[in-house]
């Protein structure tokens, strides 16, 4: 465990009897509270609440750690999300992902903790056993190693996997069973919302395959590396100009590779996200007379999204892509 977090878990003890008291009867470690009411569960980051609260249903109250228009790469706990983990009786999140959460797992909740990523089947930036178009689904460029990215150089496993519908409702299924373990009364009630959500990012997927089949360019530039699953999804290929962590700095010779590219490949489009500086995607745009647009990798929603749920937000993804590229 980090000092910090020692710190976190340390000051949360002595807060628990009173956030315990206002938090439906439970006391703090734990337990099952499905006999009285609703699941306490906690959640990482969005794209796993919007999962639980899918499959949960009104059989789960969920509290996610990742607050509204923070960037959840850098997530720092305080001694309530301490607490909030202390009191869950599950906590569903995405190991390696968050260092913090990683920890108040490991020091709080190891017993009553669900690990998404095997259901997620992750891979490096995308690219695993099941890809088939015979390419990279992101493409890693000369400079690639000098972009700032902490990782870089490294075979990085990438967290994104949310953004390829199928491997969230995946997850969604993985998630059911985990809810019906916690309260067996309603499996049945988990594993049909668990059908149905599934049927929806099915559909999902089906307007993403339609809507990318026929692109004048299948490669896309972003600003932040987080592309690479639903590229591998729909046949195209990612060029990041930052790795997979989005406050990395590149420098000037990566801009000038990625310019280099952009020219070179007809690249009309530079894509940035919503939590993130547009500043890096704008500067080779400058150099390049591309335009830039909003690629959202719906790692939380906030007042500037372009919609206040993840489907929502996906279909905007797709209408700037086909856009972008651009589709036919």
């Amino acid at each position: 465990m980090s000092e910090r977090t020692l710190a976190l878990v340390v000051a949360a003890g002595l807060s628990l009897a009173a956030c315990g008291s206002s938090s439906s009867g439970m006391g703090s470690g734990g337990g099952s509270s499905g006999d009285n009411g609703p699941l306490r569960v906690v959640t990482s980051f969005y794209p796993l609440q919007y999962a639980v609260e899918q499959v949960g249903g009104d059989a789960v109250t969920v509290t996610n750690l990742t607050k509204p228009g923070a960037e959840p790469h850098d997530l720092e706990l305080n001694p309530r999300d301490v607490a909030a983990v202390v009191d869950a009786d599950l906590v569903v999140y995405l190991g390696g992902f968050q260092a913090a959460v990683d920890d108040a797992v490991a020091s709080e909740a190891a017993d009553r903790a669900f690990d998404v990523a095997p259901a997620a089947r992750l891979g490096r930036t995308g690219v695993d056993g099941e890809h088939t178009g015979g390419e990279q689904a992101s493409r890693d460029l000369a400079v690639e190693g000098r972009a700032g990215d902490e990782h870089a150089g490294e075979e990085v496993t990438d967290p994104h996997f949310w953004l390829d519908p199928t491997r969230l409702a995946d997850v969604g299924d993985a998630v059911a069973e985990r809810l019906a373990a916690v309260d067996p009364a309603r499996a049945d009630a988990f594993t049909a919302n668990a059908a149905a959500f599934r049927a929806d990012l099915r559909a999902l997927d089906a307007e993403f395959a339609a809507g990318l089949g026929s692109c004048a360019n299948t490669d896309i530039v972003t600003s932040h590396r987080a592309f690479g699953y639903l590229a591998q999804r729909y046949g195209l290929t990612q060029v990041g100009i930052t790795g997979l962590s989005p406050g990395a700095e590149p420098d000037a010779a990566t801009i000038g590779e990625v310019a280099d590219f952009v020219a070179e490949n007809e690249v009309a489009t530079i894509y940035y996200e919503t939590l993130v500086s547009p500043a890096v995607a704008e500067t080779v745009a400058a150099e390049t007379g591309a335009k830039t647009a909003v690629l959202d990798p719906i790692e939380g929603i906030s007042d500037a999204s372009a919609a206040q749920d993840y489907v929502g937000v996906m279909r905007a993804n797709l209408a700037a892509l086909r856009a972008g590229q651009p589709c036919s």
